[in-house]
């Protein structure tokens, strides 16, 4: 059985393209592999959020991983900063991490521009931290999109190299998970690209129903088709495809033919699919409100989550450590 890994960090709420995306091959992937599911609590902090901020983005996304359908007894559902041995492989990582290929990683040049004023070590060892994520169990297979796919390449290369150093075939080369069928990519809202977190274009499915219908009436649009069957314009065909996800066949079929024959209402479509997608959303945003009412059972599902994470840390580090050499006397 394959080790799968898989961490999100707790920089913002998960939305309708995470939902109908990855979560649903997650719910799958749960029963047929080993699978862990970490918050990335350590990796947020190249940011610098203030403590209140942290925390409780740590509770909105556990709440909203088990609101998901996780189930953190079949899964190892942990939080990154509950496992020491984390941090440990971590250091012992950068000690064979080498500055020229960090600073030639895309995503820290591509952050350094956004941030010039804050360009910290953790986000120049980004990649080694990712690394050691992933070998601190061993895993064999990594969800990761195409911004992460160098950091992946970046943890086989530090596999390897420590293989090589030391003359053993210790850590596997993790490769890039497939869910064996195309994911379902939900548009945002801005006429342009996928739903995300940081693009300001996304329904949240912690969103209440006033907020969805705000946000779905603003989704970009035009003045309509001019002429029959005409194609859809991008922004137009982003409307389309959310629907065509979240709504039954026979509403997407009526305000498709609506737009071949020139009589589409914008409007109409725009209050349909906003009842559409609260209808999909209502009962994942009840179970979420509903565990972060349970402080006691969030406690439980931390706890658990790093029993069973550091009963792999933990046999990691000690052979790890033996490894390179280093002994009890």
């Amino acid at each position: 059985m394959d080790i799968v890994l898989s961490g999100i960090r707790p920089t913002g709420k998960l939305h309708l393209g995470n939902y109908f995306g990855a979560m649903k091959n997650f719910l799958k992937m749960q029963h047929e592999n080993n699978c862990y599911f970490f918050i990335a609590d350590y990796h947020s902090l190249t940011t610098h959020p203030t403590p209140a901020d942290l925390h409780g983005s740590v509770k909105q996304v556990l709440a909203e991983y088990l609101a998901c359908g996780l189930d953190p007894e079949v899964a190892t559902l942990y939080i990154q900063s509950d496992v020491p041995e984390i941090p440990e492989l971590y250091l012992l990582l950068n000690m064979n991490a080498y500055m020229g290929e960090l600073e030639r990683c895309t995503s820290f040049k591509d952050t350094i521009r956004k941030q010039p004023d804050n360009v910290n070590a953790g986000l120049l060892t980004y990649p080694t931290l990712m690394a050691a994520d992933i070998l601190i169990h061993r895993s064999h297979k990594v969800p990761v999109g195409k911004d992460q796919e160098q950091h992946l390449e970046m943890t086989r290369t530090f596999a390897n190299r420590f293989n090589r150093m030391y003359n053993v075939e210790y850590f596997p080369e993790p490769v890039a998970y497939n869910f064996g069928e195309k994911l379902v990519k939900v548009p945002g809202l801005d006429g342009t690209g996928k739903m995300g977190k940081s693009e300001g274009n996304g329904v949240f499915l912690a969103d209440d129903p006033d907020t969805i219908r705000k946000k779905v009436m603003k989704a970009v649009s035009d003045s309509g088709p001019t002429e029959p069957n005409q194609p859809k314009p991008e922004a137009i065909e982003n409307l389309f495809s959310i629907m065509r996800i979240v709504s039954t066949p026979d509403t997407y079929t009526f305000f498709d033919e609506k737009y071949n024959t020139c009589q589409v209402r914008y409007g109409d479509m725009k209050k349909q699919l906003a009842e559409d997608i609260i209808k999909v959303t209502t009962p994942v945003r009840e179970k979420i409100e509903g565990y972060l009412a349970d402080n006691a059972y969030l406690r439980k599902v931390a706890r658990l989550g790093a029993e069973k994470a550091r009963e792999s840390a933990s046999k990691t580090i000690k052979e790890v450590r033996s490894i390179i050499g280093f002994k009890e006397f």
